[in-house]
């Protein structure tokens, strides 16, 4: 397949599984406007070199995702610059963990604002672009806690769950023209949210970093290998593919059975 000529908006796109959904697209030729948040100017330039020398066009947006008004700049400027928002990755999230009573009001509203509501402030600004060109994609990563539960993670179940909701509300909505809407569903993926996983489980019960990662995978995944950011990367590019135009609103599994059982 070749992207060649479209232009990729990937929201939390500095590191981990937004990292290796936006190289896999510039792989295939899509022009990618990047996101972070916090990034320093040299991981800024780093970041974007590494997709020029992929030979597609690049641009860096430092959009707080929370922010109605920032992700609708950050879209609109990718629509000046290449032409077109063709695909959308709503891929930024945040984790915090704590009992139901004891989880802080305000770091609920932070995860519900980064992992929920960004999906909608997006979708809503780029799905009217995608219509009008009769062709895009809407790829949420939402998560294997979008689908199932875990204890001490009330506001990202809570928003996972709410992600997949707003993408079979979005891929009814936009039926019939073109453009599709589908989450991914990951499990553990190697990035820096779950390495901090890691690294408490090591800390609390003494453990190596490998020995944590093992009890990490051992309750949820029954596959015990992490999920790749290459992989998802590869999932994305099919859903891009003319063989998923008839699949929308539908999340996809890719968790080593987690939710299998």
């Amino acid at each position: 397949m070749t992207l060649k000529g479209k232009t990729a908006v990937v929201t939390g796109s500095s590191s981990g599984i937004g990292h290796g959904i936006a190289l896999a697209l510039a792989e295939q030729g899509a022009n990618v406007m990047l996101n972070g948040f916090g990034d320093s100017p040299e991981t800024i330039e780093q970041l974007k070199a590494e997709f020029t020398a992929l030979g597609v066009g690049v641009d860096y947006s430092p959009a707080d995702v929370g922010n109605p008004t920032q992700v609708e700049d950050m879209i609109k400027t990718a629509a000046s610059k290449f032409g077109s928002v063709d695909i959308l990755i709503n891929n930024a999230g945040i984790q915090f963990v704590a009992p139901i009573e004891a989880f802080p009001v305000e770091k609920w509203n932070a995860v519900i604002a980064t992992n929920l509501s960004s999906v909608f402030y997006s979708t809503r600004v780029a799905a009217p672009l995608m219509k009008a060109k009769g062709w895009g994609r809407i790829i949420n990563t939402a998560s294997a806690h979008g689908l199932v539960a875990s204890v001490q993670k009330a506001a990202y179940v809570s928003a996972k769950h709410g992600v997949v909701g707003l993408t079979k509300v979005t891929g009814l909505e936009l039926a019939g023209t073109g453009v599709t809407c589908n989450a991914i569903c990951p499990g553990w993926v190697l990035t820096p949210l779950v390495q901090k996983q890691i690294d408490a489980i090591a800390a609390r019960e003494g453990l190596s970093n490998q020995e944590a990662s093992v009890k990490l995978l051992e309750e949820k995944q029954p596959s015990k290998q992490f999920v790749t950011p290459e992989q998802i990367g590869k999932l994305v590019l099919f859903l891009c593919s003319d063989g998923a135009d008839q699949i929308t609103g539908s999340a996809y599994s890719i968790d080593g059975g987690w939710v299998a059982r």
